[in-house]
């Protein structure tokens, strides 16, 4: 083949050592339900074998944002791929689907195949987390699209639920509890704010309060809870889920909720990560704009009757987390918190 089209920009030959340097990491996520290999035009799923009586598919798509400007800077993509699984099968999840298959987008500007080895062994860690297969994607070489050093990430999910089982928030009634699971800190929202904060601090600065260096400390991927959230729905009944993202506790909360219903948040249950209040400190934030933007330490919360309370803990404790009771549902409609 001639060099006609390199000389435009676009190397197919490193496109194929990409394709190559990927497929062991791709073959680490495979499902018994996955048919053919990696290479096809489409990625095929068999749905025949999974037992439901009503199967309903959840699907969600998301990327990773400006958080992806951290990751140039530091020169550093693994993590970036676990984010990008996070951000789509968080949201499935908060549907009570669970996570079957992910594919995922690659748009650069130059084919660095060991940058997007990185890419996707981060998607494959994430995808096994979550337990879906990766069973397809794309990678686009796009000179003067991009800068040579840049790219940007999108990721698309397919879960399934059973059509009884779907979790839509419907049935929540005031006196209902909420229970928040630990974020691992900033997640992949609010990054345009954080990085205006930081942008004349020292990212290879390990500041008073932390044991990592600021890089490492913004760079932490977004957790995936999809096994933790499987493990309640399987013994109790959960009412409602919300994923705190883009919008923070003032958007993200009120999806779930029946119109006229409000929750009302108590502040001293749970830990605040230091890098909330080094970010608000650094930037002159308000309270106000802190909830409204990032997740404060609470990646997802579930909503159970105050009956199912002990069990939710104690099933969520024996997956590793340290989940706590963080408020109630009320008639009040909004968020609005105690001990402010």
């Amino acid at each position: 083949m001639s060099d006609v089209y390199k000389n435009a920009g676009v190397d197919v030959e490193k496109g194929y050592e990409a394709v190559e340097r990927m497929k062991k990491h791709i073959a680490k996520t495979t499902r018994s339900e996955v048919l053919g290999g990696i290479g096809a035009f489409g990625g095929l799923f068999e749905l025949t074998s999974l037992k439901y009586e009503e199967p309903v598919l959840v699907s969600g798509t998301d990327g990773v944002g400006t958080k992806l400007k951290l990751a140039f800077q530091l020169n550093r993509h693994h993590t970036i791929g676990i984010d990008l699984v996070a951000m789509c099968v968080n949201d499935v999840v908060a549907q009570g689907a669970k996570p079957l298959f992910f594919l995922d987008y690659i748009g650069c500007g130059q084919n660095d195949p060991a940058v997007i080895e990185q890419i996707v062994a981060g998607v494959s860690e994430g995808c096994i987390e979550a337990g879906a297969a990766l069973i397809g994607g794309e990678t686009a070489e796009m000179p003067s699209m991009y800068a040579d050093n840049e790219y940007d990430l999108a990721g698309f999910t397919v879960g399934i639920a059973e059509k009884s089982k779907l979790i839509t928030g419907e049935s929540i009634e005031a006196g209902d509890v909420i229970i928040g699971l630990p974020s691992s800190g900033i997640h992949s929202n609010g990054y345009s704010l954080v990085r205006k904060i930081i942008e004349d601090l020292d990212l290879s600065k390990v500041y008073d309060g932390f044991t990592k260096t600021l890089g490492e400390i913004l760079l932490t991927p977004t957790k995936i809870y999809a096994k933790q959230i499987q493990s309640v729905t399987e013994k109790i009944t959960v009412k409602g889920i919300s994923h705190i993202t883009g919008g923070g506790f003032y958007e993200n909360f009120p999806r779930m909720l029946p119109e006229g219903l409000g929750v009302e948040l108590d502040r001293t249950s749970w830990n605040v990560p230091e890098i909330f209040t080094f970010l608000q400190g650094k930037g002159n934030i308000s309270d106000q704009d802190m909830y409204g933007v990032f997740n404060m330490g609470i990646g997802m919360a579930i909503v159970v009757a105050e009956s199912n309370v002990a069990s939710a803990l104690s099933i969520l404790k024996k997956k590793g987390e340290e989940a706590a009771v963080i408020g109630t549902v009320t008639a009040n409609e909004g968020v609005h918190f105690t001990h402010a």
